[in-house]
């Protein structure tokens, strides 16, 4: 068993060198490739910015709790290669790779996830490439969010350059389910017993925080409705 785990080890560890390799041999091109995808988080979180001041001017409430981004790391890159197999070079990278730039927007109502993923592909700079909605189906574990793979341009001295960005779009209750889950599932030394036991109640949480998003929102359109 540890040989098999230190073989992994080795092979992930060539497999990231290689990468690396190509890597530093690119330098300023895959900085620049670095910088688009920052430009185009810049971009797509900006739009949300616009939709949530919109938003409260029309209705004096925000759909948005907050926005997280983020930027693949090389080495989460490499092990991105290595599992769609493809080849160790920049190009591949921008054209097999969409998940690079992600943008996260946390929302208070589930109604809300939808209103906003609407506006957003409605704006007709923005590309639609690819949707999955693991909130009407979630995954066997109980995860739950929207997701977004869209193209945006982005605007530079040389010309525009459409990139990829991937956008998650989840209530506070998913997010937070989520990110502990995250945190429990990947725990060193449980047993295969005990990893069975904590999926099945991770999925029982997961259920439990679906309903409280149904419950708070019965409550939200109560209350409007009154007004």
């Amino acid at each position: 068993m540890l040989k098999e785990i230190g073989q992994k080890i080795f092979r992930e560890r060539i497999i990231n060198d290689e990468f690396l390799d190509v890597v530093h041999e690119n330098m300023r091109h895959m900085n620049e490739l670095m910088t688009y995808y920052r430009c185009a988080i810049m971009e797509i979180e900006t739009k949300f910015n616009v939709l949530n001041e919109e938003f409260s001017l029309q209705y004096d409430r925000n759909p948005i709790e907050h926005i997280k981004t983020r930027l693949k790391s090389p080495e989460s890159i490499a092990k991105k290669i290595k599992k769609k197999e493809i080849e160790f070079s920049i190009e591949a990278v921008q054209e097999h790779i969409k998940d690079i730039a992600g943008v996260r927007v946390i929302c208070s109502f589930p109604e809300d996830i939808y209103m906003l993923a609407e506006c957003l592909l409605n704006q007709d700079d923005i590309k639609l490439i690819e949707k999955k909605d693991y909130i009407k189906n979630p995954k066997k574990s109980g995860y739950r969010s929207l997701h977004l793979i869209i193209e945006v341009p982005i605007f530079l001295q040389s010309g525009k350059k459409s990139i990829s960005v991937e956008v998650q779009l989840r209530t506070i209750a998913m997010d937070f389910w989520a990110s502990l889950e995250h945190k429990l599932r990947y725990k060193k030394n449980i047993d295969t017993d005990e990893t069975e036991i904590i999926e099945r109640e991770l999925l029982v949480c997961s259920e439990i925080s679906a309903d409280l998003d149904k419950r708070m929102e019965e409550i939200r359109n109560r209350i409007e409705n009154r007004l």
